[in-house]
């Protein structure tokens, strides 16, 4: 049984005519007719039957009319509570984020929202094709990509734009062209260096600066986290790639852009489509924009 064909029945035992039942509802008497026929194919008993030329309800129509008051309590009743489950802000929002945007951002948001709403964190290191499957497990995913590289899938996602954050060389302090203001890939395409994992996002950065130097470069380390990639940094023995703003340098380590390649990477909020009629979920989408103006 369908709500509306409910509907239309409890407004013909109150109102007693078609015309009526559709005046109330604002559609035509052949709509109320197609409704009362599909709800009579449901029954095993005539709901309505003919007097006159007027369609009045039989003993089954009238206690099915009055079990319509029910249901429609009951509908009310769980529409109000969606309604309050969306708008309330003590439903907690839950945040996913790659290890430097959780390090860098999860503090300050949690500062800023002061616990309207409860906030659940978490840190989720995927490759770059995983991020859009983690909306399935958090209400806010966090996720990185290079700029040149491919997007998300929009069709399926709503994409928030946070941050465009550029990628800068990171030498060790002593190394030969620490002093320079600025590098080019000539400049560093013989060097050794430290890249993440084959598909995680910053590798596409990497690729970037190969074609650009027309060469593969030589890559000795595979390291996802950029802290750990920057105290091999320090030592000497590679160059790395480390985002300009989210990720402090480490003692004895500089960065410098390269010149002649723009290298960035796009931080995005992935979120199911849904997800945003939550008033809490729209609260820490506002927080994140700002948290992260604050990093640009």
């Amino acid at each position: 049984m369908d709500e509306r064909q409910l509907r239309v029945l409890r407004e013909l035992s109150e109102r007693g005519s078609l015309v009526a039942v559709a005046r109330a509802l604002h559609v035509t008497p052949s709509a109320v007719s197609q409704q009362l026929a599909a709800l009579q194919r449901t029954s095993p008993t005539p709901l309505t039957a003919r007097r006159g030329r007027g369609l009045v309800l039989t003993p089954a129509g009238e206690a099915l009319a009055a079990a319509a008051v029910d249901v429609a309590t009951a509908m009310d009743a769980a529409r109000r509570a969606v309604a309050d489950h969306l708008e309330s802000p003590a439903t907690p929002v839950s945040v996913a984020a790659f290890h430097s945007a959780a390090l860098a951002w999860f503090g300050p948001l949690l500062t800023a929202l002061d616990g309207t709403p409860p906030l659940r964190c978490a840190d989720e290191d995927v490759a770059q094709q995983d991020f859009p499957t983690l909306v399935a497990d958090y209400d806010v995913v966090v996720a990185h990509r290079p700029q040149a590289g491919p997007g998300w899938p929009t069709r399926r996602l709503r994409v928030v734009p946070l941050l465009v954050e550029p990628l800068h060389v990171a030498l060790a302090a002593g190394h030969r062209l620490a002093d320079r203001e600025e590098l080019t890939v000539a400049d560093v395409a013989g060097e050794r260096w430290i890249s993440v994992h084959e598909g995680f996002p910053l590798a596409g950065a990497l690729d970037v600066v190969a074609a650009a130097a027309r060469r593969p470069l030589d890559v000795v380390h595979r390291i996802n986290e950029f802290f750990v990639a920057a105290s091999v940094v320090a030592s000497g023995d590679a160059l790395a790639l480390l985002p300009a703003r989210t990720t402090r340098p480490e003692p004895g380590v500089v960065v410098r852009p390269l010149a002649d390649v723009g290298l960035n990477r796009c931080v995005d909020a992935l979120l199911r489509p849904e997800a945003l009629a939550r008033r809490g979920v729209r609260t820490v989408l506002d927080a994140l924009r700002d948290v992260a103006r604050e990093q640009g």
